[in-house]
């Protein structure tokens, strides 16, 4: 019973509704002992049936008796009254204190806090200088105003005040200070003038209730220097809250952090200027008074300074010249519980401007939280009377109470929802810059307070195979189901819920009860009941049009539109015509594609609107060619089965010239002949008419004697030119052969001597008619 609750409770978490569980009557009859059970739930039904709203559970013959209804409970462990004015003990501020709440998921709960300023409470002003030369007649006038910055809280606290001060200008290291070793000793351009040596942060004087001591420490001080404007204000704010021993912040004070600057201010990552990479780690670091890391870490970000300054319950107040008067208004509204004000041009009016600042802080009242336990809500309404209230800017995570008049009680209604069942979980309620706090525990209810039990193991509300716990049947071993009603036999549970899972998933598609193997669907959220063997269907989550399930134009059935007649459409959101899928030949998107909703649906590569053309289809002229060359000139490839592969989707006719206006076609056959034709594309996708050209252009056929003449010339001319080429390399070898015999000859030395086979003459002849002469 106790998971049933907190099940059904989370079911109708998201409309907020009361939840309470019925259980059933236990009434002993006169004769004997016997049992009898009031059939809440049917068979089938859902035990989250039993929990539902008072009225609906009466309504079903439920008896104020027979509900269980946990309410949210508020106890206030701590509740102090609020104090009057301040005394030795600590006065309180905020009541109550402590409080702890006991709440069911999703239903809120309110109580009331208190508050009230104790009169004369103390105030600890933290005086925190900008000791850059610019501030040179700032400080001389600060010097003078100790007295007369007493005397102004005095009269605020009733004599209970204290005042410390601090100084600081900027981080020592370029670019921010001149790091010569005479600059850093005298910072200032005049050398008569006496100025201290530059430094980051100093801790000057604790808080002291003693006027001439102030004094004195202030009088003391010198202006110093740095190089560029913006300051290390940052710095010295984060060292002034995180350093409390040092400062000597009381514990019950309202705190004050006076700032007064003429510039700007550097924060986080500006210290990568000068190489300074550290992030700022939030805590004291004064040693001898001074900054001591300095020059180690980076500046705070604004963020670190606020939270810090939040946690330790301080107020600042930037008392700033008017040149920056911007830009420390825009760090106001990022610090909680703090001022703006405008120093005068040498700060004579830092008193009056101190306690303006001080009266808006206190007779502002904002309360708020830390950070809260997951799924749980917190808002403030305030209840201020006479001081007038006003909703936070940030929405309802503040209450926010303005001119809130000293000594005057103001409430605040504060509403916590916790959305889901928690244990021991607290967070603490806070006034911005008060010490006091409020405490509050959450739990919540998640189980329903039922342990009655019939005792019988053979409860006849069970079929006499169970007992009955709080309404419901504890079947025995063996028998499974709602009322005990199947026997497992040999098979487990488990294999019988196995059959009400579809694809292994969630149990009956976690819409209906798993009965003996079967599903039992529940209803479903208008009422209607789930269907189908594992309730997979509903008749709640068809499309919609015009906000209306199916259009208004059909009945839903297991998420699909059944539409009624006159009307089509996936949420019948379509009357019944094809007028404008009709074309000019009265046929219906010229038969490539299905009129839906009055509107073409074309085949794959047809376009709208009525399927006429069609983008990266095949051109026609070339798959539609060897149909034309076998129905028009009885050749090609369809040549034997022309009639069967082409006649179908081709009706043609031989013309002379062409008459109808479709697409021209000029293309080669396999004959090598020009085929000029028209295609005309007719309703269907494949389904053409064509006209042909009866000529084709065709080459003219080769001369035979022609060939065999140019063969003939073409051999004898080949046969001449390669004799030629013969007797040219014949000839230029025996060229060479001759050129190297007479080079051979020139270099030959002949010898002078007779021939041994030579013999002169023997017979000698003479010429008679030979004179002589």
């Amino acid at each position: 019973m106790s998971s049933l609750f907190n099940i059904a409770a989370m079911s109708f978490q998201a409309d907020r509704r009361t939840f309470y569980c019925s259980i059933h009557t236990l009434n002993k009859m006169a004769a004997g002992t016997a049992v009898k059970s009031d059939n809440f739930t049917k068979q089938g039904e859902q035990e989250a049936a039993r929990c539902d709203t008072r009225a609906q559970l009466i309504e079903r013959g439920c008896k104020l008796d027979e509900i269980i209804s946990p309410d949210n409970r508020v106890i206030a462990d701590k509740k102090d009254p609020l104090s009057d004015s301040f005394s030795q003990q600590e006065p309180v501020q905020l009541s109550p204190q402590k409080i702890s709440l006991n709440l069911r998921p999703g239903l809120p709960s309110k109580f009331s806090v208190s508050f009230k300023r104790a009169e004369g409470y103390p105030v600890d002003l933290y005086y925190l200088m900008d000791l850059s030369y610019s501030m040179k007649d700032d400080l001389e006038n600060v010097k003078g105003l100790g007295q007369a910055l007493f005397t102004a809280l005095n009269n605020i606290t009733k004599g209970n005040a204290q005042i410390g001060f601090g100084a600081f200008v900027d981080k020592t290291v370029l670019p921010y200070t001149n790091t010569n070793k005479k600059k850093l000793q005298n910072p200032c351009d005049v050398d008569e003038e006496q100025c201290q040596a530059a430094f980051g942060y100093r801790h000057v004087l604790g808080l002291t209730p003693n006027a001439n001591e102030f004094t004195n420490k202030v009088k003391d001080q010198f202006i110093s220097g740095n190089l560029d404007s913006p300051e290390g204000s940052l710095d010295a704010m984060m060292q002034a809250a995180v350093c409390g021993d040092k400062i000597g912040w009381r514990n019950s004070s309202t705190r004050l952090i006076v700032l007064t600057t003429d510039a700007g201010f550097h924060m986080a990552g500006d210290g990568k200027l000068a190489g300074i990479l550290e992030p700022n780690d939030e805590r004291c670091h004064i040693g001898g008074n001074l900054y001591v890391k300095s020059n180690e870490m980076d500046y705070p970000s604004v963020g670190q300074l606020a939270a810090q300054l939040e946690k330790n319950n301080i107020q600042p107040i930037f008392a700033v010249t008017e040149n920056v008067r911007t830009v420390f208004q825009q760090l106001s509204k990022m610090i909680p519980k703090s001022e703006v004000g405008v120093l005068s041009a040498n700060s004579d009016n830092v008193v009056g401007l101190i306690n303006t600042a001080y009266n808006k802080l206190s007779s502002k009242v904002t309360l708020t939280h830390d950070n809260l336990p997951d799924n749980v809500r917190v808002v403030y309404t305030p209840k201020c009377g006479d001081g007038g209230g006003e909703q936070s800017s940030a929405g309802e995570s503040q209450g926010v109470c303005d001119n809130v008049k000293p000594g005057k009680e103001i409430h605040f209604e504060v509403t916590v929802t916790a959305d889901t069942c928690m244990k021991d979980q607290s967070f603490i309620i806070r006034p911005l810059g008060i010490k006091d706090t409020l405490t509050v525990t959450l739990n919540t209810e998640c189980e329903c307070e039922c342990q009655r039990s019939s005792g019988s193991s053979s409860h006849p509300h069970c079929n006499a195979k169970g007992k009955v716990t709080c309404g419901i049947c504890s079947c025995n071993s063996g028998f499974v189901g709602q009322f005990c009603e199947c026997s497992i036999g040999n098979k487990d549970e488990r294999s019988l819920r196995a059959s009400c899972q579809k694809d292994n998933g969630t149990e009956c598609e976690g819409r209906g009860d798993c009965v003996c193997g079967r599903c039992q669907c529940h209803n479903s959220e208008s009422g209607k009941s789930y269907h189908g063997d594992f309730c997979e269907c509903d008749d709640d989550h068809c499309e919609k049009f015009q906000n209306k399930l199916c259009g208004g134009n059909g009945k839903c059935n297991c998420g699909k539109c059944n539409c009624n007649p006159g009307y089509e459409g996936s949420a019948c959101q379509c009357k019944v015509s094809k007028e404008s899928c009709r074309t000019l030949n009265n046929t219906e998107c010229f038969g490539r594609g299905k009129c839906k909703c009055n509107r073409c649906e074309c085949n794959e590569g047809y376009q709208r609107p009525r399927c006429q053309t069609c983008l990266g289809c095949a051109d026609p002229c070339q798959t539609k060619l060897t149909c034309i060359e076998c129905l028009g000139f009885d050749s090609g490839p369809f040549k034997k089965n022309c009639s069967v592969a082409c006649s179908l989707s081709i009706y043609h006719e031989m013309v002379d010239q062409f008459t109808i206006s479709g697409k021209s076609c000029r293309v080669k056959d396999t004959e090598s002949c020009w085929i000029e034709f028209k295609l005309d594309q007719l309703v269907g996708e494949d389904n053409y008419k064509a006209e042909i050209l009866k000529q084709r252009d065709c080459p003219e056929p080769p001369s035979v004697t022609a060939i065999i003449g140019g063969s003939i010339a073409s051999v004898a001319l080949i046969g001449i030119l390669v004799l030629m080429l013969v007797k040219l390399l014949l000839y230029m070898k025996d060229l060479k052969e001759f050129k190297k015999f007479e080079n051979e000859k020139k270099k030959c030395r002949w010898a002078d001597a007779d021939n041994p086979l030579f013999k002169n003459a023997t017979t000698t002849v003479a010429n008679p008619t030979f004179t002589g002469e």
